[in-house]
């Protein structure tokens, strides 16, 4: 557009030259021909429009927005055309507590009030693009700076409304997935509204106040004491019942030995164990006893 108006400028003028009188109107057919080859270079570079791989161009003629989008690669246009470009790729929207994870500087957590009345923080990513097909109606009717109309406000609003719903505690442990799901629907839906493709939504951390945080680590802490208590009492149980069954087992053998063993049989494994003794090379001489009314033994290596 540029060389369009300067080379319109130079040919106007080398025209005024021609007629004016002489010195200067010998200098008017070069400045003619300078002016008509700026005009010319100006019409090319405007007519040939390169749009590079990730983006699409929306064209603009006095103010009005044109419906056709242009893809990446060469287009041949009209040279009185304005084109804006749109990043068609994923982008990234981060709200952290941490400092310089996001666009906006020091602490841009989202902080909402749960239905318990507690204050909660929450660390948020949400991936999205641009819809090629609705980039005209983004420039017409958002801009370019559709990041700071469209992607914050609404994302922030979905999620102190649906967060107003839940306990703390909840949003924390069990209501978590559940959470994320409402805020995604509400989100994606609203970004549709306005040419926005939601990829993902990803809630990063909920962070609850220091009083509610020390009562979740003690009912922790309770529940694995009691667990702990119930292994010990079940392992005591177990030897309890170890050293019951090796009792009654001993009492069983006892009552066995008492009842089944007669006089004559205990005798007889008396002597079969001082025939051992006798027999075995370290004994000499050994005196055995005939029990009730019997003779002694002698018995001897020799």
């Amino acid at each position: 557009m540029l060389f369009l108006i300067l080379g319109v400028i130079v040919l106007v003028a080398g025209t005024v030259l021609k007629r004016s009188p002489e010195p200067g109107s010998r200098f008017g057919g070069t400045v003619t021909i300078v002016g008509g080859v700026i005009l010319a270079l100006g019409l090319a570079s405007s007519m040939f429009k390169q749009i590079e791989f990730g983006t699409v161009g929306v064209q603009s003629l006095f103010g009005k927005v044109q419906d056709n989008v242009l893809e990446s690669g060469l287009h041949v246009i009209n040279p009185l055309v304005q084109v804006t470009t749109f990043s068609v790729q994923t982008e990234n929207y981060t709200m952290s507590a941490k400092s310089n994870e996001g666009p906006v500087e020091g602490d841009d957590a989202i902080r909402v009030l749960s239905s318990d009345g507690l204050e909660v923080t929450i660390d948020l990513s949400v991936l999205y693009k641009v819809i090629p097909s609705k980039a005209p109606f983004i420039l017409q009717n958002i801009g370019n700076d559709y990041v700071n109309k469209i992607v914050r406000p609404v994302t922030r609003t979905a999620i102190r409304d649906n967060a107003v719903s839940y306990a703390a505690v909840d949003l924390y442990s069990t209501k978590r997935q559940e959470f994320q799901f409402k805020i995604n629907k509400t989100i994606t839906d609203n970004f549709a509204k306005n040419g926005l493709d939601v990829q993902q939504i990803l809630v990063r951390n909920i962070t609850l106040p220091a009083t509610v945080r020390a009562s979740i680590e003690s009912k922790i802490q309770a529940e694995q004491e009691s667990q702990k208590m119930q292994f010990v009492l079940a392992k005591a149980r177990q030897e309890a019942d170890v050293k019951r069954v090796e009792a009654q087992g001993i009492a069983d053998y006892q009552k066995i030995l008492s009842t089944g063993l007669s006089d004559k049989q205990l005798q007889y494994e008396y002597i079969r164990a001082q025939k051992d003794i006798a027999l075995s090379p370290n004994t000499k001489i050994i005196i055995m006893g005939g029990g009730k009314g019997g003779n002694p033994i002698m018995l001897s290596d020799k």
